[in-house]
């Protein structure tokens, strides 16, 4: 591999879905995955293998499927989290096995309650059996950013001569700036006498909002693997941004000749994919992928870029998967134009969906007129959601008015059963919810932490999703849903997150 060769270690499916109410099933993680693939990353870390049966499964399920990329499992220094994590690992094309343990003052004493040469006794037993299941195994700092030195230095060398052939230096706590962050990968890595054996990886949070910033800087202090997620997404605050990383080191090779395999024409789909499964919705703004970071309003921004794009462009849409040109959909349009759009935009679906989703969009186009890639997108998640819902919303009529208390009634299929339900509410959303509720078993005391709103284009015509987050006892799930009307909306996301919810009570003996 070229010294000038950057590895991007994806942990969207791990540290992304540790963030609140974004985790997925199985098959959610495995569509990600597939995507991942298509983009091209190097390393794709599934999950945590020993936290729960159904991360084990996800784990699994992706190293059997993924080809393309290696598939890592995270696990702690810990005997049963190796064995765990290779037998969910072991069918991967070139899995990883991923083992960590705290290295900051901080984390010995007050969390692990050990003293430092205990704590290089486990980092290294863990190393050597990994070691006894694959040579692909990788060893973390957790807390790197708060460790000192001195110490960092001599469990590096103790782990690489155990066998670990990757070795990630976190900033765990989103902690430290640039300017000593890039440094002391270079320090440590000059410190380490076996150093060359490694590859030395940085994996930054966002807390002070440097995630991106941090891992340039460690890059150019030596390090040649970054671990990063779609949209940024992950625990507090997230993670380093893969497409801000990928498209900086791509945009600046004056200053930064540094090369990855990512496709970077996939980023854009991988975002909306990440954000339609987890609900977590990019903000506008949000650099490379937002609804913005291509649009430009101001009358001499305007006027630059029609003379050249490069005036205010310092990259191509193109480049990141959007379009500058685009078909225009609407009513008339037929079955060939509107499948022909739908490859263009990366989706491969079979006759039978290919029928709903047309059908869909026939319905959309007679209200909106023209009909956008964006709405293509929420319209094909939308049909493929549906499908593997138990519980179907069929039928929706609200009455609400100035003086009047919102009433509403709701049709829900189960199993080919149509149950009805009614509920007064302070607010129409609030009365189909618990019309929701009163249908679904289970879920009478499921409580709303989040809703939220987001038109998909803009105008009047524009069409919502809506994200709902709900909490039942110690569970918590997140829905979404979509259509033109933003109470319709809003009941899909109800009835998504409630099929969740249910769906965990069944795996849980609960019972529906």
């Amino acid at each position: 591999m070229s010294s000038n060769r950057v590895i991007i270690f994806d942990t969207t499916l791990r540290d992304g879905e540790q963030s609140p109410g974004a985790s997925m099933n199985q098959e959610e993680k495995l569509r990600i995955a597939q995507q991942l693939e298509r983009l091209r990353v190097d390393v794709i870390e599934a999950g945590f293998p020993i936290a729960s049966p159904g991360d084990f499964a996800g784990v699994k399920a992706v190293a059997d499927t993924i080809r393309e990329c290696q598939v890592a499992g995270l696990c702690r220094a810990r005997d049963a989290d190796i064995d765990r994590a290779w037998e969910a690992l072991k069918g991967g094309a070139d899995p990883r096995i991923h083992t960590f343990i705290a290295t900051s003052p901080i984390h010995m004493r007050h969390k692990l309650k050990m003293e430092p040469d205990q704590v290089i006794e486990a980092a290294v037993a863990a190393v050597k059996r990994a070691k006894s299941y694959t040579s692909n195994v990788e060893w973390s700092a957790e807390d790197a950013g708060r460790s000192e030195m001195e110490f960092l230095a001599r469990i590096v060398e103790a782990v690489i001569a155990a066998g670990a052939t990757t070795i990630n230096i976190p900033d765990t706590v989103g902690y430290t700036l640039p300017h000593e962050f890039g440094p002391r990968m270079a320090q440590l890595i000059e410190n380490v006498p076996n150093s060359d054996k490694a590859v030395f990886s940085v994996h930054c949070h966002n807390d002070l909002g440097l995630a991106t910033a941090n891992s340039l800087a460690a890059v150019a202090g030596g390090a040649r693997q970054v671990e990063c997620t779609i949209n940024g997404l992950g625990e507090r605050a997230g993670n380093a941004s893969l497409e801000e990383v990928v498209m900086a080191l791509r945009t600046r090779q004056d200053i930064m000749p540094y090369e990855t395999r990512i496709e970077t024409t996939e980023i854009t789909r991988a975002s909306r994919l990440v954000s339609q499964i987890t609900g977590f919705m990019v903000q506008p703004n949000k650099a490379i992928v937002g609804a913005n970071a291509f649009a430009h309003e101001s009358g001499i921004h305007q006027d630059g870029v029609l003379k050249n794009a490069i005036t205010y462009e310092i990259m191509t849409p193109e480049s990141v998967g959007l379009s500058t040109n685009r078909m225009v959909l609407g009513k008339h349009s037929g079955r060939h134009a509107f499948k022909d759009r739908l490859q263009q935009l990366g989706y491969e679906l079979d006759a039978e969906q290919l029928q709903n989703a047309f059908q869909a969009f026939k319905e959309l186009a007679d209200k909106k007129g023209e009909v956008l890639d964006e709405d293509l997108a929420v319209l094909v998640d939308e049909e493929r959601r549906i499908e593997q819902e138990r519980y179907v919303l069929e039928r929706l009529h609200v009455a609400t008015g100035t003086r009047d208390m919102p009433v509403a009634v709701v049709e829900v299929k189960n199993a080919g059963v149509m149950e009805t339900g009614s509920a007064w509410g302070q607010g129409s959303v609030e009365s189909v919810f618990k019309a929701l509720k009163a249908i679904i078993p289970g879920v009478a005391d499921a409580s709303v932490l989040l809703y939220q709103v987001q038109a998909v284009t803009q105008g009047i015509d524009a069409q919502a999703v809506v994200t709902v987050r709900l909490k039942n006892g110690d569970a918590v799930v997140q829905g979404q849903g979509s259509d033109y009307d933003v109470i319709v909306a809003s009941a899909r996301a109800f009835v998504t997150a409630l099929n969740k919810m249910a769906a965990r009570q069944e795996k849980s003996g609960a019972g529906v």
